[in-house]
């Protein structure tokens, strides 16, 4: 570029990003035409002489999504700022996930929904409004605990199904059998038939992670008291999803707990269309990073600091 064209792409940037004229206006008082302002401002973005800076602190959340899509994949990201205080994180999170699902099946509708349990969905529920989707079925994808707490697998699906005036299908049954006999004994029957098929029908499939620490609600009350940390974590576990344990490449480990689950098998997610994954909090970035690196999300809700720790576990393993 010459000087007198530097200065004349100089000259119509300063009108047009400092003086706020029309791109109709800088072109009458220098005697352009409208098409070669255009092409001008153009340039000046794409050579570097005008740079825009965002400065929004959600401008980062805005650019991790995007490395989240070009880098793992995703179909989509939502990623809010982290707070200050741990204890907050499950409430943004969800929120943004309950806003998220709201406009996913307000543009695309859908007729099977799987969902599972956890802190971040529950609050995910709250904030989804009201919705009249009569025709579609609401299904737990996993079995529930034994007692009874308002995260629980039951709770969600059924308050979910509320929300949206969907119908609902629950998973009667613990999270896990004693044993994996008793397991598939007990899936075999024919009065569980009818929900394993809406289980392996859901197109949609809202869940959350659990991670090895006492924060995880499976960690606390769902485990079977055969099952210690210290064996899951010396067979390579990270976490979980649908109960099922994950190493950090997000595969299942040899563990005779995934054995032992009562739910979908986590290899056939692979089958559903969207799986909305909602999981934020430092605790859980090892396991955010094994579900991207098994290419479990199609779309992750989390939060800024999680997700770029997360990330660069993924990209380092």
């Amino acid at each position: 570029m010459n000087t007198q064209d530097e200065q004349l792409h100089v000259r119509v940037a300063w009108l047009y990003h400092m003086e706020d004229l029309t791109q109709a206006e800088i072109a009458d008082r220098l005697g352009l035409t409208r098409l070669r302002v255009n092409r001008i401002l153009s340039d000046c973005r794409s050579t570097g002489l005008v740079r825009v800076t965002i400065t929004s602190r959600l401008a980062s959340c805005v650019a991790v999504e995007q490395r989240l899509r070009l880098e793992f994949g995703l179909a989509d990201a939502v990623i809010v700022p982290t707070p200050q205080g741990p204890d907050m994180v499950a409430a943004l999170v969800g929120r943004a996930a309950g806003e998220y699902l709201a406009q996913h099946l307000a543009r695309q509708p859908v007729s099977m929904i799987g969902v599972g349990w956890g802190n971040t969905l529950r609050e995910a529920i709250r904030h989804i409004p009201p919705m009249d989707l009569p025709q579609a079925w609401v299904t737990s994808m996993m079995g529930g605990l034994t007692r009874g707490l308002d995260l629980n697998s039951f709770e969600t699906a059924g308050e979910l199904a509320r929300r949206l005036n969907a119908h609902c299908s629950y998973l009667a049954a613990p999270i896990y059998a004693g044993s994996a006999a008793s397991r598939d004994t007990l899936v075999a029957q024919d009065v569980f038939a009818e929900v394993f098929e809406r289980i392996g029908a859901v197109e949609l499939a809202f869940l959350s992670l659990g991670d090895l620490s006492n924060r995880s609600l499976l960690v606390r009350h769902g485990l079977p008291n055969d099952v210690t940390i210290a064996s899951l974590k010396a067979a390579g576990a990270v976490g979980d999803v649908l109960g099922q344990f994950l190493d950090a490449r997000g595969q299942p480990i040899a563990h005779p707990i995934n054995d032992r689950v009562i739910g979908l098998p986590s290899a056939r997610l692979a089958a559903v269309r969207t799986v909305v994954l909602a999981a934020g909090g430092r605790n859980k970035r090892h396991i955010i990073a094994a579900a991207l690196r098994g290419h479990i999300p199609g779309v992750l809700v989390s939060d800024e600091e999680t997700a770029r720790a997360a990330m660069a576990l993924a990209q380092a393993n």
